[in-house]
């Protein structure tokens, strides 16, 4: 799995690199700029780009938007936890959005799910953007498609980050279940991933 680090103090950002290429991922490159970032990822083509927000020159969510694209995914690892950031982040097309106080085995966790497609979040930062998101929406679009209150729960508890299996004990239903309603709801809303999904739940609300 070929990773690319972007972030801005040379001490982190050397020290996660070195991290994730000993727990077997092929660490392409570093950078610690937003331009530096953007020809790293057109000389390596890396799958996940590990990416801190607060950088020179381009912002985070900026160089988020300028390097999406179907074959790549962006990780955001940053020292806020703040509702804007986070926001910003996923709005712009990040896959997940971890604090850098996530322990080892969690950064490597996330980072070989985000190259999965999957939407993962430091425990609460989801919630949170989720909360202010409602606070925001001013009500349901006419046009939204019915979902079922299965497959509400299921989306709710997809856009908090928990996993298939976790979703699975919590209702008290097989994996496979789980994965026919995430399906299912995918195809009802026309999205084509569950990063796509986790900003849907954001922009409606649904927490």
């Amino acid at each position: 799995m070929r990773v690319l680090v972007v972030d801005d103090h040379p001490m982190w950002r050397d020290g996660v690199a070195r991290d994730l290429a000993e727990a077997g991922f092929a660490v392409v490159g570093t950078a610690g700029d937003g331009v530096q970032a953007l020809r790293v990822v057109a000389a390596t083509r890396p799958q996940v780009v590990l990416l801190d927000l607060n950088l020179p020159g381009l912002s985070g969510a900026e160089l988020i938007a300028r390097m999406r694209r179907p074959s790549l995914r962006v990780l955001v690892l940053s020292a806020s936890g703040e509702r804007r950031d986070v926001l910003d982040a996923v709005t712009a097309g990040a896959t997940g959005y971890l604090v850098k106080s996530a322990r080892l085995e969690e950064l490597v966790a996330a980072v070989r799910a985000t190259a999965a497609g999957e939407a993962v979040f430091t425990p609460g930062l989801a919630g949170l953007v989720l909360g202010e998101y409602r606070k925001l929406a001013a009500g349901p679009a006419p046009d939204t498609p019915r979902l079922t209150a299965r497959e509400t729960e299921v989306l709710r508890l997809v856009a908090k980050g928990l996993t298939y299996p976790q979703i699975a004990e919590r209702l008290v239903l097989s994996p496979r279940t789980v994965q026919n309603h995430v399906h299912n709801t995918l195809t009802k809303l026309q999205l084509r991933n569950k990063a796509q999904l986790v900003r849907y739940a954001l922009e409606e609300g649904i927490e």
